[in-house]
């Protein structure tokens, strides 16, 4: 019967992601990157957004959450069957990059998170003086994340640049599971 196989091409996989990282990091400009492939004029996230994206069959739920310190503790409650962290990473913050890594640690030690997959966006890249991917994979040491599967991309959350490569990834990652 053609309609069987006409309703199974239907069928969406659905997966939960969190964007997190440190306030002015780029992370509602990505979420609306991923969305519109545009970049939108954003303000400062107070609390949450969330948006579906819809990827060649797969569908992103895809909670936006607030990184200035007074809303880092309650990200945990976003946790969740959260099946891969978006950890948005402002390239030109070095300064920050130690309270960056602090919180990811933390993060990832929590119970609901103990079998998500990782995806570190180093934005920011078109920025004179950014630092590379290799550079921050370095200093958030990731290679300690052997037991789970992770990846950094460079991006540029104005241009879209480096967006569709994660993606991709985050699709490989639903095939994976």
């Amino acid at each position: 019967n053609p309609n069987r196989y006409r309703s199974l091409s239907t069928v969406f996989l659905e997966m939960h992601l969190i964007i997190v990282g440190l306030d002015n990091a780029g992370k509602t400009t990505i979420l609306y990157q991923f969305l519109t492939k545009e970049a939108v004029q954003t303000s400062p996230t107070i609390g949450s957004n969330v948006e579906e994206i819809a990827v060649k069959k797969t569908r992103f739920l895809v909670w936006d959450i607030g990184g200035q310190e007074s809303l880092r503790a309650s990200w945990n409650s976003y946790y969740c069957n959260t099946e891969i962290v978006i950890l948005v990473v402002d390239s030109t913050d070095r300064e920050r990059l130690t309270v960056t890594k602090e919180e990811l640690h933390h993060m990832l030690a929590h119970e609901d998170l103990q079998n998500a997959s990782v995806l570190v966006l180093a934005n920011k890249q078109d920025m004179k003086n950014s630092m590379s991917a290799a550079e921050i994979s370095q200093s958030l040491t990731l290679s300690s994340l052997n037991a789970r599967s992770w990846h950094i991309q460079a991006c540029c959350a104005l241009t879209g640049e480096g967006l569709p490569a994660s993606l991709d990834w985050m699709r490989s990652r639903v095939v994976a599971n």
